[in-house]
């Protein structure tokens, strides 16, 4: 239970007209706390304007409570501008923790980016993308020419890597899967289950020929060299669900949707 006076509350939205327009109606009835003084913060939009707004305030460590006036909003609860306090009151609470990622270029520039969804390699250009794939030091795939390949969180498992194909992770399973994308070599491989606490280093093959992008959420990086990536446990946000609609529960749902 979290119990927030109204006057505690901070409102982000997405520049869509129609999560505008609900700011406006909740501003107008609860008012707008500065974020830096707010308590929890209520996210207006779809499921980019919560990883937005996630990131935004990291640093605070303050709840994420979201409201869907977007698309899809698999991370969002159903909008509705009445008794507000008392739906953050009963919200259950999950809590996240990112992939960080470590991105080379070509240059030698180091880039790092923190993912709530996942970590995506992608082709710049017509020619597939071919990248080795070492866990924990180790080579497990020599040459994967593809689109693309991405890794991603257990609540990330719904997104992006369930468009590709890949495994729905419930929460609790401690697992990040790693999934192909459009896989041309080799041809079966289908992605695989990681521990929660590998490191993956994607490489880069023929560079010049064959430019890739890395993507971290909403951060990208051109022309990469080397991808690491690890969750990161030392770093956490916590986002609150309206009762029996918990984030668990979702995922749940969501593997017998048809």
């Amino acid at each position: 239970m979290i119990a927030v006076p109204t006057d505690r509350i901070a409102f982000e939205a997405a520049t869509s007209p129609v999560a505008q327009e609900a700011m406006q109606q909740l501003v107008g009835r609860y008012g707008n706390c500065p974020l830096d003084m707010a308590k929890i913060v209520v996210a207006l939009g779809g499921d980019g304007a919560m990883l937005e707004t996630i990131h935004r305030v990291l640093d605070r460590k303050v709840p994420v409570y979201g409201m869907n006036r977007g698309s899809v909003g698999f991370l969002m609860n159903t909008f509705s501008v009445d008794d507000l306090p008392g739906r953050l009151a009963r919200a259950q609470a999950a809590v996240l923790h990112p992939l960080r990622m470590t991105a080379v270029t070509a240059t030698g520039q180091v880039i790092e980016a923190l993912a709530f969804n996942e970590v995506s390699l992608l082709r710049q250009q017509r020619q597939a993308a071919k990248i080795r794939i070492t866990i924990d030091g180790r080579e497990r795939l020599a040459e994967l020419s593809c689109d693309g390949v991405l890794i991603s969180t257990p609540a990330g498992s719904t997104a992006y890597n369930l468009s590709a194909h890949g495994p729905i992770v419930p929460l609790s399973a401690n697992l990040l899967p790693l999934t192909p994308i459009s896989s041309f070599r080799p041809r079966r491989w289908r992605g695989a289950l990681l521990p929660s606490t590998v490191e993956v280093l994607f490489e880069v093959l023929e560079v010049d020929k064959r430019p890739t992008a890395a993507v971290a959420d909403f951060t990208e990086v051109r022309d990469v060299v080397s991808v690491a990536v690890a969750e990161d446990r030392t770093i956490s946000v916590t986002i609150l669900f309206d009762p029996d609609q918990g984030l668990s529960e979702r995922i749940l749902v969501e593997q017998f949707t048809v």
